[in-house]
């Protein structure tokens, strides 16, 4: 009814948008939003001659007959403005319905509001598989995407908390000289002419306009035009000469040239005639004018613009650009703004010197051959008395110097080459940065890049900003180093800063701090207090992402609005979790709804209304099995129900694992907000690093330990965060990052292709009566190459729609209708089903198909193993979630032959995990340590740290106040640590267990 309303508006009114938009935002005063609303749609469908709308309709959200991917025809009524739960299993069908089906359909009605015009660089969003939605509000999406891949977006730029800084130092910051340290001043004509009379009267001076400043060259035009504008003197070095015809001056001298506007007594009577030679220096000298005293020599520096008064440099009126690292009005000229600059890696350009260049000592140069370049540099290495066998630690270090870096070639002419021009050599270094910067093509830039290093510039010392940008101060601290601290300390440093402020600063400075405080606060109720400004977005994981936009959201204040989230509570601790279920509160206080896809306890126990859809995953889910308030929910018999009662849970070992007794120790780390530590790390152990948000777990196991072992494996290019050293490394031979980024970034790329079984697939095909009479080969069934694919949409089975300044939008195939393959090779059938049956079969399905054929029945029993027998075999890799493709990657593991000197690294594999799946995920790992590997989990999830035999417990705090080591042992010796944030919450679970 109420979409039948809106669409009679619609044709009604021109402007339908601005009259939806006045039913949500424009409540008249002393009247609540709801009643308004309420009234309003009453009253329109009256004077339409509409029924009237059912209270089901305001007060619900009301879905019908929902079939998107696996929901089977539901029908779900969702209460409005309340905080509602939608869980269950991995693959019932919750995004299907929260984001697929709901969060589709308000964008799809936002899209046909707009113009004709405004739709067609849109394109057009098809509506979801549903018989119909009322009651939906505008919808707004807050996923577990990472806020921005760009290496210029950081928490402030995201957070909008920088822009609100670059206008504060804009109009409230204080300039110093970053020579001198003084404070710039700056004067208005008038006040220069105060000064004049003040300091001055009565002696005589000289009105001098600047025009050269240390700079080369003899200025003969200069003088020319100096003498054509009619002045007579300028001031040349600090000596006062005539300007004469012809005049010029020492062009290889550093040189200062001021002219000679006007000279005089300063008199009362002469006020008017100071008033013009000051205007007009000031106008000659773009803002600067300098007094001379004629008895002294002393000179005397005043500005339009800031200065130095004691130097005289100036710098330019601040704008918002002045403090934008985005901006060539900001940013560090050497780096432009990224903070970082690439250089040459000589460890890797010279791995070895033991080693001859014969025997490949300068890598990027690789095998000797007879080319131009070896033969060149023989002729260099030969010019020092040295040749290809010699190895290039005997090589001298001019020499070394000279094949890095070149200059000059030093090899002497011979009777050709007398008469011609020598060519410069310019260096292996030299060439690698050129090749780097201008690669003629892409793969020159890769082999480039392969040995380049990137390090903080030298001149902004990673700050991004010029310098003169980081010489404005707020109370002694310039804009950088606010960035630079946590958001607690900066929400310290601005609690009474008022008071610190000057009366100027205070009146500018009120509103602005105003807003600082207030989104600051919103970032702390979320529990995102240990991040700091200028950290990179691209480093914050999905659930720090999702509680920036969170925070945003809360701090825009709007009301009527339905969003959708997916999994806050990814990445926050335990004590965290009241911060993050009042935050949500406090939109619905705001008169929002908001749906949650959610597995946390905390938060469906405080959630005013609970889905729960199962009873399985994939084509065994998609029904609504319970729901209710949360009491009424646990009364309920189904399997999430059962987890909160505590009737089913994932069982405590009954026995810790003692490790094999060797162990890998951490020396020294101080990376990020690591303090010094040293950590140990025993083996053959189930190890769980855990510590409030903030803490340095991802310092130290994934940016410190990771890249150590990395490296020590698989000799790659891996720089870790600072340390000492890292003991044990001989005890391990391969390190394995099982981590939640995408399998693939196209349609084409999906579970089968990755763990390798669609290849086997493909060869059973070939071996049907029918293929064989045909000569199908195994390419026939791949829809990567030309032959069996459509070509169409060369075998992606989805056609790319660009949306200009949108993502691109994925539409089904109109030819093969998404099956990816022509005809002719559809007509292929092993059992009955052609290729695309085969990939669009379950894997649960897939392993009772295949059980016969035991290379592919043992590759995916696996997935299902881990979990994962409700996705399909050829489902897209964009639409796997994070612990999805997690999943896949650790079954492909689990089929491998292990060699008990493994170390499996996971960052929150519990992401997107019902409590079951929790269960089954523990169980696929305890195979893997009992196979003699370690696996080092960095987990919140009190079901993964009870079950851990060891744990490293970071903290206390997150930010400043972490990065040591609270607690260290088993869960039990853990739970009873007096300094542990996490231990009063595992002693309460274990005590459950």
């Amino acid at each position: 009814m109420v979409s039948s309303l809106i669409v009679t508006l619609r044709n009604i009114f021109s402007k339908g948008i601005a009259l939806l938009i006045s039913v949500y935002f424009r409540a008249s005063e002393g009247e609540s939003f709801e009643s308004y609303r309420i009234n309003h749609l009453q009253a329109m469908a009256k004077k339409n001659g509409l029924p009237p709308i059912s209270e089901a309709e305001i007060e619900y959200l009301n879905v019908h007959g929902a079939k998107v991917h696996n929901l089977q025809n539901i029908d779900v009524v969702i209460p409005r403005n309340k905080l509602v739960v939608i869980t269950g299993i991995s693959g019932s069908g919750k995004s299907s319905l929260a984001f697929d089906t709901i969060y589709q359909e308000g964008q799809r009605r936002f899209m046909d509001s707009l113009s004709a015009y405004a739709r067609q660089f849109l394109g057009k969003m098809e509506r979801p598989d549903m018989e119909k939605i009322t009651g939906l509000s505008p919808v707004i999406s807050i996923e577990q995407k990472t806020t921005g891949r760009s290496p210029r977006s950081t928490v402030g730029t995201v957070t909008e908390l920088y822009d609100f800084l670059r206008l504060l130092f804009a109009r409230a910051g204080e300039a110093y000289s970053f020579i001198s340290g003084e404070k710039m001043v700056r004067f208005t004509e008038q006040q220069i002419i105060d000064h004049i009379f003040d300091n001055y009267e009565d002696k005589k001076i000289a009105i001098l306009s600047p025009v050269v400043k240390g700079r080369k060259g003899h200025y003969r035009d200069l003088f020319e035009q100096i003498r054509k504008q009619g002045y007579l003197k300028v001031r040349v070095d600090g000596e006062v000469l005539d300007v004469v015809p012809k005049m010029q001056v020492d062009r290889y001298k550093i040189h200062d040239i001021e002219t000679v506007i006007d000279r005089f007594a300063v008199r009362e009577q002469i006020r008017a005639r100071l008033s013009s030679a000051i205007a007009s220096a000031l106008t000659l000298g773009k803002g600067v004018v300098m007094v001379m005293d004629h008895e002294t020599g002393e000179v005397a520096s005043f500005s339009r613009n800031l200065m130095d008064p004691i130097n005289g440099i100036s710098y330019q009126e601040p704008s918002p650009f002045t403090f934008s690292f985005n901006s060539p009005y900001g940013y560090c000229p050497s780096c432009k703004g990224l903070g970082l600059v690439y250089d040459t890696d000589l460890d890797r350009i010279l791995p070895d010197r033991s080693k001859s260049i014969n025997e490949k000592a300068i890598a990027p140069m690789g095998e000797v051959k007879k080319n131009y370049s070896y033969q060149r540099l023989e002729k260099i290495v030969s010019s020092y008395g040295y040749d290809f066998d010699t190895p290039l630690k005997k090589f001298s270090k001019k020499a070394i110097n000279y094949i890095l870096y070149g200059k000059e070639d030093p090899t002497k002419d011979t009777e050709a080459q007398k008469g011609k021009k020598k060519e410069a050599y310019e260096g292996l270094c030299n060439t690698l940065m050129r090749c780097f910067a201008d690669p003629p093509s892409s793969g020159l830039k890769n082999w480039a890049w392969h040995y380049l290093m990137q390090l903080p510039c030298e001149e902004c010392q990673g700050t991004r900003l010029k310098k003169s940008s980081l010489y404005f101060k707020i109370d002694d601290k310039n804009i950088s180093e606010l960035c630079a601290m946590d958001i607690v300390s900066f929400r310290g440093w601005l609690e009474g800063l008022d008071k610190r402020l000057n009366k100027r600063q205070a009146i500018i400075a009120r509103d602005i701090l105003k807003e600082l405080r207030a989104r600051i606060d919103f970032l702390l109720d979320v529990g995102l207090g240990y991040l700091s400004l200028d950290r990179p977005a691209r480093t914050l994981s999905g659930g720090e992402s999702q509680r920036i936009r969170l925070a945003t959201q809360i701090g825009s204040q709007l009301v009527g609005i339905t969003y959708v989230l997916d999994e806050p509570s990814i990445g926050l601790h335990p004590r965290d979790n009241e911060r993050l279920i009042r935050a949500l509160q406090e939109l619905v206080e705001a008169g929002n709804t908001v749906l949650v896809v959610e597995h946390d306890k905390d938060i469906m126990m405080a959630a005013d209304y609970v889905i729960d859809l199962g009873p399985g995953a994939g084509v065994k889910g998609g029904q609504i099995v319970g729901q209710g308030s949360p009491k009424q929910f646990r009364g309920l018999k189904t399997l999430t129900a059962s987890y909160l009662r505590e009737e089913k849970e994932v069982p405590i070992p009954g026995k810790r694992r003692e490790g094999n007794g060797g162990k890998l120790k951490v020396v020294g780390a101080t990376g990020n907000n690591l303090k010094n530590i040293n950590v140990e790390f025993p083996l053959g152990k189930m190890i769980c690093v855990t510590g409030v948000s903030g803490s340095g777990k991802s310092s130290l196991i994934n940016e410190t330990l990771y890249p150590v072992l990395h490296t020590h494996v698989y000799k790659a290019r891996r720089k870790p965060l600072p340390h000492k050293t890292v003991e044990g490394l001989e005890l391990i031979d391969k390190v394995i990052e099982i981590d939640q980024s995408p399998i693939g970034r196209t349609p084409r790329s999906n579970p089968a292709t990755y763990i390798g079984v669609f290849t086997d697939i493909r060869n059973l095909f070939t071996i049907t009566p029918e293929a064989k009479i045909r000569g199908y080969k195994a390419g026939r069934f791949s829809f990567n190459v030309k032959g069996g694919r459509c070509e169409e949409c060369q075998g992606g089975g989805m056609r790319v729609i660009e949306m200009n300044f949108l993502p691109d939008v994925y539409v089904q195939c109109d030819k093969c209708m998404g099956r990816r393959y022509n005809r002719e090779t559809l007509e292929i059938r092993y059992k009955g089903k052609s290729i695309n049956d085969v990939l669009n079969m379950s894997v649960d399905e897939a392993v009772e198909f295949f059980e016969p054929v035991p290379n592919i029945f043992k590759k995916l029993s696996t997935l299902q193993s881990v979990g994962l027998g409700y996705i399909t075999l050829g489902q897209q890799a964009t639409t796997l979630s994070g612990g999805e493709a997690q999943r896949v990657k650790l079954s492909s593991e689990l089929r491998k032959k292990g060699t008990g000197k493994t170390i499996y690294i996971l960052d929150e594999p519990t992401t997107g995990l019902h409590f079951e799946d929790i269960r089954i995920l523990m169980e696929a790992l305890q195979k893997l340590v009992d196979k003699g590997n370690t696996v080092i989990i960095i987990e919140h999830n009190l079901d993964v740290i009870k079950v851990a035999d060891h744990i490293i417990d970071l903290g206390p705090e997150g930010g400043v106040g972490g990065g040591k080591i609270v607690a260290q042992g088993t869960p039990e010796k853990v739970a009873k640590s007096k300094k542990s944030l996490t231990a009063r919450f595992l002693a309460a679970e274990l005590k459950k267990g």
